[in-house]
């Protein structure tokens, strides 16, 4: 293989140089990532190993063909997949047993049949182009059919989504096996400059079709209601959720032990002490730094505040909020809202334009 692997390829670390240098990436550790998803999504792949990664060393990596770029969008049904297995087992002659082979079902029969086609076309080729093609069409697999454990990126692609009603799909191959072989037979003698004229097995592709004015109206219809979707990654969400419960874990009496105790399970009255004396201890206060919310929530908090508000001769915005708030969870005519904010014999001073426009 290594008097093969000569042809037509790099080395990961001239890779990553060469990234550092045309793309203006300082760090080496990015442009090798850089180069691992690059490789992850099919546009070059090792030669030795199927495992699409990059390495900075002397690995030897081999582009691409265009036609196998997912760029490409393609979607490859499980038929491809199985016609590909069956023809690499066939080239390594390790074919299946006349018992087994004949306890298959007739669909696997014309797969066979095909394959045995596409081997007769693969061996009039050049032997090193016969193995570079072979290594392409590996590598294509490797992208859409991974090695279990490794990264998967064509599950969920915004480019197949967009051609949901036409995609780029393969011919399927039990649709007609003559219709199979003769574009087999057709592909050893009228073979031209693109010798992947077809699909990975050999098939043609069909024509796209241009979309009606009405599927494009549908579409950015459909794209206009996913941007306003709200969308976090899952590594996002969660850190997000560590970092909330690294923060309140010792507010937490299943894995903090409270101070001072419970007094319901202990004979210690201290936490009731400071609720009657309504004393802003240094565990409570340090809890009110989280947020405004945890200053709002708590009556002790809420009590401080407003006395702050107060000597700043602007309480009356604290207790709308808290009136306001009590009132979106209500019925309207509940509730005199004329009475107790608008009316004439109101208590506070306040803007009466603000508060109808809250309220309406």
């Amino acid at each position: 293989m290594q008097s093969v692997s000569a042809f037509f390829c790099l080395s990961g670390s001239d890779i990553v140089q060469w990234m550092q240098k045309n793309l203006n990436i300082e760090d080496q550790v990015e442009a090798l990532h850089l180069g691992t998803l690059m490789a992850a999504h099919g546009y070059f792949f090792p030669i030795s190993d199927h495992v699409l990664m990059l390495k900075d060393d002397g690995t030897f990596y081999r582009f691409q063909t265009p036609y196998f770029w997912p760029s490409n969008c393609w979607e490859p049904e499980n038929t491809d997949y199985a016609v590909y297995l069956c023809k690499r087992t066939m080239q390594n002659k390790a074919r299946l047993e006349l018992a087994d082979y004949e306890a298959v079902s007739i669909y696997l029969f014309c797969l066979i049949c095909i394959n045995e086609n596409l081997i007769l076309v693969d061996k009039k080729r050049d032997k090193i182009e016969r193995k570079i093609l072979d290594s392409q069409e590996r590598a294509f697999w490797d992208v859409h059919r991974p090695v279990p454990g490794c990264v998967n990126t064509t599950e969920a692609d915004i480019k197949k989504s967009s051609r949901m009603k036409q995609p780029h799909k393969t011919r399927k191959v039990c649709v007609c096996v003559c219709v199979c072989v003769c574009v087999c037979l057709q592909s050893v003698y009228g073979l031209q400059n693109d010798i992947r004229s077809h699909s990975p097995t050999h098939t043609a592709a069909p024509e796209v079709k241009e979309p009606t004015e009405d599927e494009l109206r549908n579409q950015i219809q459909h794209w206009q209601t996913q941007l306003d979707r709200h969308r976090l990654k899952m590594s996002k969400v969660a850190e997000s959720l560590l970092s909330f419960s690294e923060q309140y874990i010792e507010y937490d009496p299943f894995f903090t032990t409270p101070e001072p105790s419970n007094p319901w399970i202990s004979d210690d009255v201290t936490s009731w002490e400071l609720e009657a004396s309504k004393e802003a201890g240094q565990q409570r206060v340090k809890r009110w730094g989280f947020c405004f919310d945890e200053v709002l929530k708590d009556p002790v908090g809420r009590e401080q505040f407003l006395r702050f508000l107060e000597s700043e001769f602007s309480s009356e915005n604290l207790r709308v909020l808290f009136t306001y708030r009590s009132l979106q969870s209500s019925f309207r005519e509940n509730h005199d809202v004329n009475v107790h904010v608008l009316g004439a014999k109101r208590k506070c001073h306040i803007i009466s334009n603000y508060i109808k426009y809250m309220f309406k």
